[in-house]
């Protein structure tokens, strides 16, 4: 049996290599990396069990395995209210921090709907007294463990995204992401793009550095000269920079800058923050850009909440699939709830 299970799990290493490798851009890394890896505790399942009679000798051994998995079964059983908590905490950080502007409220509101799900909703389901009222409970039922699967998918295909083993890449363009100023003076959150940008212009002696970013409201020039002019005090030659000033949001981002390349099929970097990067990669797949995407680092309870508006972003730009999913569970909830 352990061999059947073996060769299901180097057809999975095969396919998840293989996604990563052609195209990496899509949710198809994140949902090959989790068989993968389901794949890989069958095997290790199945092995210890082949080896009982062996390791029934070895009674240290055998209760450092049970301690081991009693471990993991707490932290599985745990886990969705620990991150719920730490979901809680770092919304609460980040109304403190940030201010109590609606995009700022996502990591407080989902840790409140999460803990809702996992507690309260459970004990309602013995309250539909009707036919409505129980299609009503599985398809909410439904819909929530599929955006939930959904959303942990997702953040798993981003974090694979930001995975690089080596950042000489032979570039043609590194384009950087603009990302709002203050007045003329560039953010905190922009420097480390611009700087990450720098970075990997070392690494990529031939690379032009594309700065991507048109003048929004508030900004007393457009983005893409100010961050020209950050590189530039920072010491990064003006010949090797390329300023893109029209833009006015990722898609422009990376629409305009293709624009200013010169070869056909020219060897792309993205950088932007590191939770922006996937949904930036998503973009540059529509439009047909051949790319990888660099993140740099901004602080841990800005990314959660961060994080939750790029996954709001990504189903705003993927709504025709996911309705279509949304009909199929309504389906699947009027048959169970007869």
């Amino acid at each position: 049996m352990w061999q059947i299970a073996m060769i299901l799990f180097v057809v999975s290493f095969c396919f998840f290599v293989g996604v990563m490798v052609r195209e990496p851009r899509s949710l198809r890394s994140g949902v090959s990396f989790f068989w993968m890896m389901l794949c890989l505790a069958g095997v290790m399942f199945l092995v210890l069990a082949g080896c009982a009679a062996w390791l029934a000798s070895r009674t240290v051994l055998i209760w450092i395995l049970l301690i081991l998995l009693m471990i993991a079964l707490i932290c599985v059983a745990v886990f969705p209210i620990a991150l719920a908590v730490m979901f809680f905490v770092q919304g609460l950080k980040v109304i403190r921090h940030e201010g109590r502007k609606p995009a700022n409220m996502l990591s407080l509101a989902f840790s409140v709907m999460l803990f809702g799900y996992l507690t309260v909703w459970p004990a309602m389901g013995g309250l539909g007294r009707s036919i409505f009222g129980t299609r009503l409970y599985i398809l909410i039922s439904l819909l929530a463990f599929y955006l939930l699967s959904l959303l942990a998918t997702y953040a798993l295909s981003a974090v694979l995204n930001l995975i690089h083993l080596r950042k000489r890449r032979r570039a043609d363009y590194i384009v950087v992401l603009g990302a709002g100023l203050i007045g003329a003076r560039v953010t905190p959150l922009l420097a480390a793009r611009i700087d990450k940008g720098i970075e990997l212009l070392a690494f990529n002696p031939k690379a032009m550095l594309i700065m991507s970013g048109g003048q929004g409201p508030g900004e007393d020039l457009a983005e893409g000269r100010a961050m020209a002019d950050y590189a530039i005090d920072k010491g990064v030659d003006p010949e090797r920079i390329v300023v893109e000033d029209r833009s006015a949001s990722t898609e422009e981002n990376l629409l305009f800058s293709r624009a200013l390349m010169e070869k056909e099929t020219p060897r792309v970097i993205l950088v932007t923050t590191a939770y922006h990067v996937f949904r930036a990669l998503l973009l540059a797949r529509q439009q047909g850009m051949k790319c990888v995407g660099f993140g740099a680092k901004t602080k841990w309870y800005f990314t959660l909440n961060a994080l939750l508006r790029e996954f709001g972003g990504y189903l705003s730009l993927t709504w025709k699939r996911h309705a279509a999913v949304a009909l199929v569970l309504a389906s699947m909830a009027a048959i169970l709830g007869i």
